[in-house]
This record gives structure tokens, sequence and C-alpha cells, in this order.
């Protein structure tokens, strides 16, 4: 069961940031990406939706036989991550916004988060939020128009840049310290929005953790792949692939995409 594929899957190629930080991490390990890209984004469903999505997905990469999967989204995390861990048998890890960190490490007490509507309006956010920000001036600002601007390949258009000012200036002119992106597809952003908000404000995601929790899991249940052999990865998407090949450019590991009418 070691040398079977972690699963990760998210709406769309934002996941490819957190997927990015667990082949570097765990080299030997092959994955399954699942782009959900003909849904996306999740953050503008009602629940129910946003859950059928995700156990579609779920089942989908546990027919592949992954051993584990990675709910890269963090609407869908937010929303689902609890039904799936009681319904089905395999690990799951959930990504959400790292407002812990911000609200320990701020020193204006003034942090933004930058997420999509589903995030913010979550059961589970509310929890974290109540829980490390007290006395801190939390700004929530939902990312309409991002993701979908992203998933058609316009990172670098006037329409993001026009987005990108209109969300984040009214943070800056609060002093914020701290910006926590809550949705897989901002990383993608973060050169635009170091440009807007200046070296002074630290930009937190969640890759690396979901990365070095993703380990520690496979090694709690024995699951670690230990054979000495180039991992495999296998990326799928359900609209056309062109966005998300150009997300991968740069990767050196082996990988193929296809599309997948899913």
């Amino acid at each position: 069961m070691c040398k079977q594929a972690i699963g990760v899957f998210d709406s769309g190629v934002g996941g490819i940031s957190i997927w990015k930080e667990i082949i570097n991490l765990l080299p030997r390990e092959n994955t399954i990406y699942l782009a959900d890209s003909k849904n996306a984004p999740y953050g503008q469903k009602s629940n129910e939706k946003i859950l059928a999505l995700n156990i579609k997905n779920t089942e989908f990469l546990i027919q592949k036989g992954c051993k584990l999967i990675v709910v890269a989204c963090n609407t869908a995390t937010t929303n689902a991550i609890s039904y799936l861990r009681e319904n089905y048998d395999v690990p799951f890890i959930g990504i959400e916004p790292a407002i812990k960190p911000a609200a320990l490490r701020t020193h204006t007490n003034v942090i933004g988060i930058l997420a999509t509507k589903g995030t913010l309006s979550s059961e589970l956010f509310y929890k974290t939020s109540q829980n490390f920000t007290e006395g801190i001036n939390v700004i929530e600002q939902v990312g309409e128009g991002l993701v979908p601007l992203i998933e058609n390949g316009k990172i670098e258009s006037d329409e993001m840049d026009i987005l990108l000012k209109k969300y984040l200036n009214p943070m800056i002119e609060q002093h914020i310290d701290y910006l926590v992106l809550g949705c897989s597809h901002y990383p993608f952003l973060i050169p635009k929005i170091r440009k807007i908000v200046g070296d002074n404000v630290t930009i937190i995601d969640s890759g690396e953790a979901v990365a070095i929790q993703t380990k520690a899991i496979l090694e709690k249940n024995n699951l670690l792949n230990i054979m000495n052999y180039k991992a495999q990865h296998h990326l799928y998407s359900n609209t056309n692939i062109k966005t998300l090949q150009e997300i991968l450019t740069g990767v050196q590991d082996h990988y193929t995409v296809k599309y997948l009418d899913f």
C-alpha cells in the first residue's frame, strides 16, 4: 500500500500550490491530482453543493487507489472535511486559513484575511477565528473574481491588478502587518500582492504546513513510500488543460496531464 498514490483535489488549479509543497517534501511519493475546474469556484456554492462535489472528488481518488487524500481547498475543507473523515476509511488532510500564526505574531494587532465567501462564512472558520483573535482587528475580505481569473490564465491581467488593489488597499490603510491567504489559488498571486502591500506585511499561506502534516500522517499510519525510484505524478482536469499545464511550468518531476470527462 505504501506505493499507492497520495490523492489531492481542489476546485481547479489552485491546489497545485499545495501539491508542489508535498512533492518537494516527499519526493518518493506518487500523487494523483484532480482539478475540478469545471465547478470552480466552490466559494460561491451552497453547502450542499460543496459537500456533493467533495464526495464525488473523494470517490474518484479512492477508485484510483489513493492511500491518503489532501483536500487542497479551503472552502471544501471548512464545509466538508468532517463528513469525509466520518464516512471514508482513508486519512484526510485539510487546509484552512492560517489565522493562528498571524494572530500570535502580529505587532499592530491588525491582520487581513483574503478568502472566498464559502470559507469566511463557514462554521470551522468562525470557530478558529474566535479561538485566536481576541483583541485583534481582523479584516476579512472576499476575493470575489480572483479564482476565475486564475483559472482562465489571467494572473497577469489588468483585471487582476484592479481587483487586488481594491481588496488590499483598505487593509493597508488600517495597518495590517500580516495577510492570510485563505484560498489555495491565491499563492500564485503572491508576487503581485507583494508589490501592493510592500515588504512590511508578512504573507502567510498554508502550503508548507499541509505538506508537513501530510508527512506526519503517512508516518503515523506506516504509509510512507520507502522505495527508491522516481515518483510518478498523474494530474487531471475536467476543463481545458492549458491553464494546468501553464501552472506546472518549471516542475522538474515526471508528470502527465490529462483531460478528464468528470
